[in-house]
């Protein structure tokens, strides 16, 4: 999943694809270098970040999916406003990845009332401008675990397929460095329910807290290499903005697992 941030203040590249034209030039790019979805979003949800006016997010968001619908591949849009989704549905878009895993009035009725958008539910402890304030406490697995079983519990009882929806244990959102690589360390156990996982570890402030480099956009390596982890334990989809580097990482990663399953399979033959 590429990201494509219409924003004039995202932590890593804000204000690099604020336009409609540049941020579309920037979902042709990522769809060269190998993304297989787009996630478009126009608020920025870093720590501390304010929140953006519904007029503002709609202005900077409806371009760009008018567009992007017409490029082939599916199209995410990431907001927890339920009149942002219904805009953006009725353009073409197919999933709706949300941070606040549809708790905002309204959300959950209007990915429901959709037939088979995709819907992506997030664990975030309190919320943008306070989560990094007051990290959650704890064992963080349970906790993510029990909450997105809850929310996921919800969207069921309006008649939303299971197989709609993946789950984002929220690298980032209201936890410790520790608490995100436990979430890295112990992703297995986050596939207990069954539903696929996506996981954003590009470019966050955990990774430069442990390889101390300080500015977002040069942890492209430590974040390729928090990717393909992810990749290793389970994950369906990791969210990235190094889309180049990522895919060619997989494909190591990948060639390596084929040659595992082949010895593996002639070990089962000969015995």
């Amino acid at each position: 999943m590429g990201i494509v941030n219409v924003t004039p203040d995202s932590f890593s590249d804000g204000g690099a694809h604020a336009s409609t034209q540049t941020a579309l030039q920037h979902c042709e790019q990522l769809l060269k270098e190998g993304a297989d979805i787009l996630d478009i979003g126009g608020e920025s949800t870093r720590p501390g970040s304010p929140a953006v006016p519904l007029d503002a997010e709609l202005a900077r968001v409806v371009p760009v999916v008018r567009e992007a619908v017409k490029l082939g591949v599916p199209i995410s849009i990431d907001t927890y406003k339920p009149e942002v989704m219904r805009a953006v549905l009725d353009l073409g878009a197919d999933i709706v990845n949300d941070i606040w895993a549809l708790r905002q009035p309204g959300a959950r009725e209007a990915v429901a009332a959709h037939p088979s958008c995709g819907i992506c539910l997030m664990h975030m402890h309190r919320d943008p401008q306070t989560m990094q304030a007051l990290p959650m406490a704890g064992d963080v697995i349970p906790e993510v675990l029990g909450f997105l079983d809850a929310q996921v519990q919800l969207l069921r009882a309006l008649g939303v397929d299971p197989s709609r929806i993946t789950l984002d244990p929220g690298v980032g959102f209201g936890k410790t460095v520790a608490q995100n690589f436990a979430l890295l360390a112990r992703q297995r156990e986050l596939l207990s329910g069954g539903l696929p996982l996506l996981l954003g570890w590009s470019r966050k402030s955990s990774i430069g807290a442990v390889t101390g480099i300080e500015t977002a956009g040069e942890r492209v390596v430590p974040s390729v290499a928090a990717a393909v982890l992810a990749v290793d334990r389970g994950a369906a989809v990791v969210r990235v903005h190094d889309v180049r580097d990522t895919v060619a990482a997989i494909a190591v990663w990948r060639a390596m697992r084929e040659q595992e399953s082949e010895q593996s399979n002639k070990q089962k033959q000969h015995p």
